[in-house]
């Protein structure tokens, strides 16, 4: 699917990006592979840094941001397949600076879809967060409106016009910002008293192969307007704190609750109990297609079925779990 294809990658440089990158030329042979991303020192780490592990005649490095829709015209030009993981993520720093969230989030979503659908992009594919759902924060709320964006363009496109659909995942284990380096950094400094939001939270578990991998199959299969969910283990943050104090020191260690910090949850929500109606099952993952006109049943993929209404997919109620002893084993793939 992806031989001989020119993929671009919105915010490139990140964890998702990395990853994607390595795994692209593992499964494909691409023709080409733009990194587009504005911090120029981040592209020239990526370049050192996987200059032995990718083919990098057929990496291209585009510095540019999604706000900037002039440059994201030029840069999507013989672009077959577009994955926009560019956006503002940290709650806090959304919360502080709103605008500059919805500049990114939103407009910039916006930006990228016009892009698209102006130079013959076959398929774009956009990465969303469980903070979209039922949404408390700014960030949240943000990500709502730019995978409504997403998926609402494919009423634009015409019979054989740009497929546009959603992935949507939470918080990536060991990525940038999670809480595993931070507590891996205290843990390194002799520290084994961690700090546990609340005792209660839950969280889904979901590697960044994992996160490819979904990405990989929408681009694959979708035909516009799904929005995909892996089916993914849960597991308790104060597990977790255990499991890396044992890794770490061979101890359990200790843990003190610190409180849940403004626009967070107590547990992960990837598919509502609104969303059930039109919400099918698949073996290792769910769909939410879209409920509009211009969506028809026949696009509907084979192989699900249509979950119960009532039907919600959170990290607390989640049928699969991971325990001390399974973290231990899944930290050592991180």
């Amino acid at each position: 699917m992806l031989n001989d294809k020119t993929i671009l990658i919105t915010g490139g440089t990140g964890s998702f990006g990395k990853k994607f990158l390595e795994m692209i030329f593992e499964r494909y042979t691409p023709k080409k592979v733009i990194i587009y991303s504005r911090d120029e020192f981040k592209q020239s780490v990526m370049q050192t840094d996987y200059k032995d592990k990718v083919d990098m005649s057929k990496v291209r490095f585009f510095i540019g941001d999604v706000r900037d829709k002039e440059r994201l015209m030029r840069a999507f030009r013989g672009v077959d397949y577009v994955i926009h993981a560019a956006a503002m993520k940290q709650v806090p720093t959304c919360e502080y600076n709103p605008m500059e969230a919805v500049k990114t989030n939103i407009h910039g979503a916006q930006n990228v879809i016009e892009a698209a659908l102006d130079c013959g992009v076959k398929k774009v594919v956009a990465l969303s967060t469980d903070k979209a759902v039922n949404p408390i924060n700014l960030y949240g709320g943000t990500k709502l409106v730019s995978d409504k964006l997403f998926i609402a363009a494919n009423a634009y496109t015409g019979e054989n016009g740009c497929v546009f659909s959603v992935v949507r995942y939470g918080n990536v284990a060991g990525s940038r910002g999670s809480v595993i380096p931070i507590w891996q950094n205290l843990l390194d400094k002799g520290n084994s008293d961690l700090g546990v939001t609340d005792f209660r939270m839950t969280r889904f578990w979901i590697t960044l192969e994992q996160g490819v991998e979904l990405v990989f199959k929408a681009l694959e299969e979708s035909k516009g307007g799904e929005t995909y969910i892996s089916k993914i283990p849960s597991f308790h943050i104060g597990d977790l704190a255990t499991a890396m104090c044992l890794n770490a020191t061979g101890t359990e260690g200790t843990q003190h609750e610190i409180g849940i910090r403004e626009g967070e949850k107590l547990h992960e929500v990837m598919v509502t109990k609104d969303d059930s109606r039109s919400t099918y099952e698949y073996d290792r993952h769910y769909i939410i297609y879209p409920d509009y006109t211009w969506h028809s049943k026949q696009d509907i993929l084979p192989g699900g079925k249509l979950v119960e209404e009532g039907f919600e997919y959170n990290s607390g109620t989640n049928t699969e779990w991971l325990g001390v002893e399974e973290l231990r084993g899944a930290l050592k793939n991180i």
